[in-house]
C-alpha cells in the first residue's frame, strides 16, 4: 500500500506530520513503513516531540553548521543559483535523512514515547513538499 503525503512549509523549520502517517497505517496490521522525501533541500527526522527547545536547538545547530552562502565562512560555495539558502539546504539534507523505516504492529507505528516524525525544511521560503509513504506487510 502506498500514498503521497503533501506537507506545506512556511520556511525553515521542523514540521510534525506524525498524525498524517498514523492515519495512513491505521488498521493496516503489521509491516514495515518506509517514508521517502522527494526533495534535495529538506529531510526527514524521527525526533523528540515533547519539548520545543529540542527543535529550536536543532535549527540553531544546523544554521551554525551551514550558514547561508552569503556568510563569509561559506565563500567557497559555487552553487548559488537559487539563492543563499539553497546550497546550505543541500548540505543539511546530505547530513540528515531523506528516508525513514518504521516498524508497524497492529496498525500502529512502533514509535517511542517521545518520538514524532518531522519534515525538516532547510529552505527559507515556503514550499510544498511530497513524502511517499509505503507500507509493506
Amino acid at each position: 500500500m502506498q500514498t503521497q503525503l503533501i506537507i506545506p512549509t512556511q520556511g525553515s523549520g521542523l514540521y510534525d506530520f506524525t498524525r498524517d502517517v498514523e492515519g495512513f497505517v491505521a488498521g493496516q496490521g503489521d509491516g514495515l513503513l518506509t517514508l521517502f522525501c522527494q526533495h534535495t533541500s529538506c529531510s526527514l527526522l524521527l525526533q523528540e516531540n515533547a519539548d520545543p527547545d529540542v527543535q529550536r536547538d536543532l535549527q540553531a545547530f544546523f544554521r551554525r553548521l551551514a550558514p547561508p552562502a552569503d556568510d563569509p565562512s561559506m565563500s567557497y560555495l559555487v552553487h548559488r543559483t537559487e539563492g543563499p539558502d539553497d546550497m546550505p539546504a543541500h548540505i543539511k539534507a546530505a547530513l540528515t535523512q531523506t528516508s525513514l523505516s518504521i516498524p508497524v504492529a497492529g496498525g500502529r507505528m512502533a514509535l517511542g514515547t517521545w518520538q514524532g516524525i518531522y519534515l525538516f525544511e532547510h529552505r527559507d521560503a515556503p514550499h510544498t513538499r511530497r513524502v511517499v509513504a509505503h507500507l509493506l506487510g
